[in-house]
This record gives structure tokens, C-alpha cells and sequence, in this order.
């Protein structure tokens, strides 16, 4: 059973995960601090809550449950838990994997707001072609075709698109609304399609290479904290990558670990094209003396480091182009309507 369409935000799944930490640790048999937290809970968290419970009081386990909510609880989560509750540890894997969501949820909100920028200036920009469009070029419209003034090709385009617009306005309304709603689709069903094409793009390709690796490392690092075997760990962690490149360098560097070579050897096959020099050196001092989950974790620290310096530097050289782009933008559109109204000027007075 299968119900993927109840999603949690990171918040939402740290609160979750928080309390249930917070009950074990408190010496509080895992069904009744289910109940007790039933009582406070509401939307997708007292369904998750709810799901738990009736596996609970049927002899099922947590990760049964987290397993039936796969929109919230990834495959390294579930199997994570899985794992402790078989060994006994639950309540320390609860409190590493609150960590690590807290971990992700910083890294992620650090990603986007670095990337609001871009999308605040074209908002400005799409809202002043607006008023441009709708209320500005009607009335320059009006004025030029009562007068007989030579209409530059610009803004005879320009005159051409505010009367399309205003023709079709609900077309264009609608046409608009569904590309939202599509891209809003995109965003929370197909994510991973989304930023596939998205780091596709040359100028922020090797960011989302440098996101995908920290999101990978950090995985790996705890699974193997928690005692699952590399092989599974890295399987697992596969899954948090969207770049193919990276994903078929992990997937060969597993087939050579069942060959019986070293992790690190599988990794070296494209260095410096696809995995970075010194995050190959760390795992490889990790596997010889024997703290590659260590390894992993300073591999994090490192990466993360890195697209904090890399965000830095794109958001640096993003704020004087677009403003120079809109303002070219912008110019040029107020030059088109100014131009004619100076070569009016002139067929007045010269009469």
C-alpha cells in the first residue's frame, strides 16, 4: 500500500521526526507516544500518525509505515530506520536523521535564495511590460494615429503586441495561468526532471554538480554511520543524485565494489570531469584507515563550503547583468515610444 500523495514539508518531517525522538528518548513506548501525538497533530502529519499507529497495533514496524509515504520519507530514511530498529538504535538514528534533514533543509534554503534574485528582477521587469502593454502604448496608440508621424519599426512592433494583448486578454490570461500551473506541476511531481534540465544549463552546471555531490556524500555518511553495509549505502544514495553523469560514475564505481576493488577506484575512472581530485583523496584515506563514513562527512563539509563560495560568486556576477539587461531592455522600449513623439515635435515646428 502506496500513499505517495501526502507529502510533508522539510519542516513538517523534522517536527515529525523530532517528536518521535523526543518519545523514545523519554522512555516512551513508541504506540503511546503515537497517541499522545495525535492528539495535537493535524493535516499530513496526523494522517502519517494515524498510518503508524494501525501498523503498530498490527505488529508492524515504523519503517512499514514511512515506507506507504514515499512523497515524504525517501528510500535512505526508510531504510535507515529500518536498519536501527533491527539493531536496536532507533532513537539515535531518529535524532542523526533529524540532523540531516535540518542539514538539507539549510542547504536547499541557502540554493534558493541565492537563485531569488533572477526571478524577483524578472518579475519586475514582466510587471512594468505590463503597465507598458495594458495602459502606457493604448494612449501613445491613440496620439499617433490621429497624427500623421513616421512610426519607427520598434515601436510599430511594440503598438502591434499592447493591441494583440489587449485583443486577446483572456487568452493570453489563460495561456499564462496554465504555464504556472504546469510549472507548478513540474516543481512538486517532477522535480527531478525539472532540475535535470535545469543543470543542464552551462553557466550553473557545475553548481548543481558541486549540490548533487554534497547531497550525495551527506547520504552516504549517515547510512554508513548507521551501519549499512557500503554496497546498500551506496545504492541508496544513488537515488539523491539528478546529474546522469554522476549518477553512472556511482553506479560503475558499485559494480567495481562487487568486483572487490575499493570505492575509491571506481571514482577515478573520469577525475576531474566528474568527481573532484580531492573529494576522490578523502574517500580513498577513508577506506585505508577504515572512517569512511568520516571521510564522507568531511567530504560534505568541503562541498558545501564550495557552493557556498560558488552561490556567492554567481549571485556576484547575476546582480550587474540582469540589471544591465533590464535596464537595456527597458531603455529600449521607452526609446521606442520617445522617438516618435521627438520626430512630432519636429514635424510641428517646422510648420
Amino acid at each position: 500500500m502506496s500513499i505517495g500523495s501526502v507529502r510533508l514539508s522539510s519542516g513538517e518531517k523534522i517536527e515529525f521526526i523530532s517528536n518521535m525522538h523526543t518519545m523514545l528518548k523519554a522512555g516512551i513506548p513508541i504506540l503511546n507516544g503515537v497517541e499522545s501525538l495525535l492528539e495535537d497533530s493535524k493535516g499530513n502529519v496526523k494522517k502519517i500518525l494515524v498510518a503508524l499507529r494501525q501498523d503498530l497495533i498490527a505488529g508492524r514496524r515504523m519503517c512499514t509505515t514511512l515506507a506507504k509515504f514515499p512523497e515524504s520519507f525517501d528510500k535512505v530514511t526508510v531504510n535507515l530506520v529500518k536498519a536501527a530498529e533491527e539493531a536496536g538504535t532507533l532513537e539515535q538514528t531518529l535524532q542523526d536523521i533529524k540532523k540531516n534533514t535540518q542539514a538539507e533543509m539549510e542547504f536547499s534554503d541557502k540554493v534558493k535564495s541565492a537563485l531569488t534574485y533572477p526571478l524577483f528582477v524578472f518579475l519586475i521587469f514582466a510587471a512594468v511590460m505590463g503597465v507598458m502593454l495594458f495602459v502606457v502604448m493604448p494612449k501613445i496608440t491613440q496620439v499617433f494615429s490621429r497624427l500623421k508621424v513616421d512610426i519607427p519599426l520598434p515601436t510599430r512592433f511594440l503598438m502591434f503586441l499592447s493591441d494583440f494583448v489587449i485583443k486577446n486578454t483572456l487568452y493570453v490570461g489563460i495561456g499564462s495561468l496554465l504555464f504556472v500551473v504546469f510549472m507548478y506541476f513540474l516543481y512538486n511531481r517532477k522535480r527531478r526532471f525539472l532540475l535535470g534540465v535545469i543543470a543542464k544549463v552551462p553557466i550553473i552546471a557545475p553548481l548543481f554538480k558541486k549540490v548533487d555531490i554534497v547531497r550525495f556524500s551527506r547520504s552516504m555518511g549517515l547510512l554508513l554511520s548507521s551501519g549499512i553495509p557500503i554496497v546498500n549505502a551506496l545504492e541508496l544514495s544513488i537515488d539523491v543524485v539528478n546529474r546522469r553523469d554522476l549518477k553512472n560514475l556511482l553506479i560503475k564505481s558499485k559494480d567495481m565494489i562487487y568486483a572487490g576493488q575499493e570505492f575509491s577506484q571506481g571514482l577515478k575512472g573520469q577525475r576531474g570531469s566528474v568527481m573532484p581530485v580531492l573529494v576522490i583523496k578523502l574517500i580513498e584515506l577513508g577506506e585505508a584507515s577504515g572512517t569512511l563514513e568520516k571521510a564522507m562527512a568531511d567530504v560534505t563539509e568541503y562541498m558545501d563550503y564550495e557552493v557556498s563560495k560558488n552561490l556567492k560568486t554567481l549571485t556576484t556576477l547575476l546582480e550587474p547583468v540582469m540589471l544591465v539587461f533590464v535596464g537595456l531592455l527597458v531603455g529600449g522600449v521607452m526609446l521606442s515610444i520617445i522617438s516618435p513623439m521627438y520626430s512630432m515635435i519636429g514635424q510641428v515646428g517646422s510648420r
